[in-house]
C-alpha cells in the first residue's frame, strides 16, 4: 500500500508576485487545489520545483528588508 504524501501546504495561503506563489510554501493557487488528484510522480516533482521557489521566495524576502 502507498502512503499519501501530505501536502506542503501549512493553510498560510498568501500569494504574492508575480507568479503568485503562496509566501508560506510556495503553491500556486491551481497546484494547492489540484495536490490531491495529483499522481505521485507528479507529487514528487512539484515537491522538487517547491524546494528551489522555496529559495527564491527567501531571497526575494531578504531583498525586500535590505532595500
Amino acid at each position: 500500500m502507498s502512503k499519501k504524501k501530505k501536502s506542503p501546504c501549512i493553510d498560510v495561503c498568501r500569494y504574492e508576485g508575480p507568479k503568485s506563489w503562496c509566501i508560506a510554501c510556495g503553491l500556486t493557487i491551481k497546484e494547492s487545489r489540484e495536490w490531491r488528484s495529483m499522481k505521485p510522480y507528479d507529487r514528487n516533482i512539484l515537491l522538487k520545483k517547491l524546494q528551489k521557489r522555496q529559495s527564491e521566495l527567501k531571497a526575494l524576502r531578504r531583498s525586500r528588508r535590505e532595500g
